[in-house]
């Protein structure tokens, strides 16, 4: 459509795999030096559990144990794909986000269980790179917390992408079926049999505390494992503070880098800060990207709030019409006192880059007129806010 011809495509499977093993052992490697180099720092690698209040006990890889004290003790040890309770799932070769990432072959089926950010972000990109993905979702639809609009409008992208998807999918087991693997769906009276090549568990993720010893500190969980925190991110055992994924708070990186600064403020800068109030936002990214930041509309309705809404297709966005990419829309909720921002749901590309300017706006507490009113570069896929904000 753009008049560039090409050969025709295909896919070096291990080619993607390899750049993908590069990036992450770079990364991994940058981050170990970033640890090694600071002077006064040892880094143990081993397997930790608390023997008291400020007291841990290391296993290393070789068996050696050593034990440690200090009057400070911090809690990052993160989450892990979960593995649901499903009939017959013991006696199958299943793949979670990690495993799914070192297969020697590009999967000729891919069928995925769930409907969340890791299930949709795989289930398109398996797609793309030319695997046939179904996608099975026990629930009503997609994203479950956001809006019906935002996640109906995504469901037809994927599905207008060729995933198949199914809603309302409840799982009754799986089974092997020669070289493939079945998910029976539904009740006993009408059941439905979906089999694939391969098979995708894409259903939450649970926290690394099990080896952690944790009663021995008296640091309290809740039921599903995750550390309990204030909103200073203390735990309930003086001088030790939970970060990241494994307290239960957000599970994003840019998250787990808030809890950092928070703790590095109140504990070592002598400053007051707090998880309370803060704005965390959120990208899946798909294509086009969905991206959130504040209230839902359905979360607004939900606490009685006076709110206007307005929505506008990317379409009507010119810079979208050049990239070749019209699909999905801007929705903006706003305070009708007092014209905040409130929230905001982009299904754009780029989503998750120029929701940074709302989350700026919402930041500085601007009213929504200040994005309405604003000049902003011509042809720029922020542009859509002058539209976007005028709708109400």
């Amino acid at each position: 459509s753009y008049g560039v011809r090409t050969a025709e495509m295909s896919v070096d499977w291990n080619a993607v795999q390899q750049r993908v093993q590069e990036v992450v052992a770079g990364m991994r490697e940058m981050n170990r030096k970033n640890f090694t180099s600071i002077p006064k720092l040892d880094f143990i690698l081993g397997t930790a559990g608390f023997q008291g209040t400020r007291l841990i006990e290391v296993r290393d890889k070789n068996g050696a144990i050593r034990r440690l004290a200090a009057e400070k003790i911090f809690i990052n040890t993160g989450t892990r794909p979960a593995t649901p309770t499903i009939p017959g799932l013991e006696r199958v070769e299943s793949l979670n986000s990690e495993s799914v990432q070192r297969l020697p072959l590009l999967p000729g089926h891919l069928v995925v269980i769930g409907g969340g950010y890791v299930a949709l972000e795989f289930a398109q990109m398996f797609r793309f790179l030319g695997s046939q993905v179904t996608v099975l979702e026990q629930g009503p639809q997609l994203l479950k917390n956001e809006d019906t609009d935002v996640a109906e409008a995504l469901l037809e992208i994927l599905r207008a992408d060729g995933i198949d998807i199914r809603l309302n999918c409840s799982i009754n087991r799986v089974e092997k079926s020669g070289s493939e693997t079945a998910v029976i769906c539904g009740d006993q009276n009408d059941l439905i049999r979906v089999a694939g090549s391969h098979l995708l568990i894409a259903a939450g993720r649970v926290p690394n505390t099990e080896e952690l010893n944790l009663t021995a500190a008296g640091i309290k969980t809740n039921k599903r494992g995750f550390v309990d925190v204030n909103e200073r991110l203390e735990t309930s055992a003086p001088g030790v503070w939970a970060l990241g994924d494994v307290n239960g708070g957000p599970q994003f990186t840019h998250a787990s880098l808030d809890d950092y600064r928070i703790v590095k403020a109140n504990v070592f800068d002598r400053e007051q800060r707090a998880t309370t109030d803060r704005l965390i936002p959120s990208t899946l990214f798909t294509e086009p990207e969905l991206a959130h930041i504040g209230l839902t509309e359905k979360q607004a309705k939900q606490q009685n709030l006076a709110i206007r809404v307005a929505k506008t297709a990317v379409a009507s966005i010119p810079r979208a019409k050049t990239m070749g990419e019209t699909r999905g829309f801007i929705k903006v909720i706003a305070d009708v006192k007092t014209d905040r921002i409130l929230g905001c749901t982009i299904l754009a590309a780029e989503a998750g880059e120029i929701l940074g300017t709302v989350q700026m706006a919402m930041i500085a507490g601007l009213p929504f007129t200040a994005l309405r009113d604003a000049v902003f570069s011509h042809p720029t896929l922020v542009e859509g806010f002058n539209t976007a904000f005028s709708g109400f």
